[in-house]
């Protein structure tokens, strides 16, 4: 199984940074001609292309929404973390309500096309080691998608998990975008499965585990006491991870 590993990784690797190369200008040009409209439909196309790319690790990916997500408000999807292929199927998912990811400051640098997009879509850029800098950035990003109507997404356990099992929600971005959007709501969001793609490491990939996205009930953000708003996303949240 692992040799078959290494032929399909092999392949997916060149064709997924491929698409990386090829959008990097053409969310360039979407931007320069299109303005935000331009550059919001490439980037969800690119992200179609890039969840489609994992059918060669024999990786399907289920986005399961049986929720009706309120519209003309701001949305904060809040979901655990397992790997970057979270990302391309929520952001192609949920592109309807605009989501954009409150994201780590280095990857805003130095990865074809998805630095340009989190520089240039609207993504919060956060330097975790400076608490003045990420606390203002957020209320920043927080105003702004209320203004937009916008949504957020954001991974309280930081950082992703490496085996599935999920870490401690850190709650202080929450408290920011939350107390900005009061009018707003959370979605929670269950993320299964995704970390069995690196499982052996960055390479070879894990290949044939199904990535499954759960979409579970609204919670509106000024209906409960915030700790007790943040109890309840973290524990439908984690009932559901398999």
């Amino acid at each position: 199984m692992k040799i078959i590993s290494y032929i399909l990784s092999s392949i997916f690797a060149i064709v997924f940074y491929l698409f990386l190369i090829i959008f990097h200008p053409l969310q360039w040009l979407g931007l320069k001609i299109f303005g935000y409209k331009g550059h919001k439909f490439v980037v969800d196309y690119m992200n179609w292309f890039l969840t489609k790319s994992l059918l060669i690790l024999g990786t399907s990916v289920t986005v399961r929404n049986k929720q009706k997500l309120p519209e003309n408000t701001t949305l904060i999807f809040v979901s655990n973390h397992q790997g970057m292929f979270d990302i391309p199927p929520i952001i192609w998912a949920f592109r309807k309500y605009h989501p954009k990811f409150v994201s780590k400051i280095e990857l805003g640098k130095g990865i074809p096309s998805i630095s340009f997009n989190l520089r240039h879509g609207g993504a919060a850029l956060i330097d975790r080691k400076d608490a003045k800098q990420a606390i203002s950035t957020l209320a920043s990003f927080a105003k702004k998608i209320n203004k937009n109507n916008w949504s957020a997404v954001i991974f309280p356990e930081g950082t992703r998990s490496r085996n599935g099992q999920p870490k401690s929600f850190a709650t202080n971005g929450l408290k920011v975008l939350a107390k900005y959007n009061k009018e707003g709501y959370i979605v929670p969001l269950t993320i299964n499965n995704s970390w069995k793609v690196f499982r052996y490491g960055k390479f070879p990939l894990g290949i044939f585990s199904p990535i499954k996205i759960t979409t579970h009930q609204p919670i509106k953000i000024d209906s409960l006491p915030f700790d007790e708003l943040i109890a309840q996303t973290e524990k439908v949240i984690k009932e559901h991870i398999k």
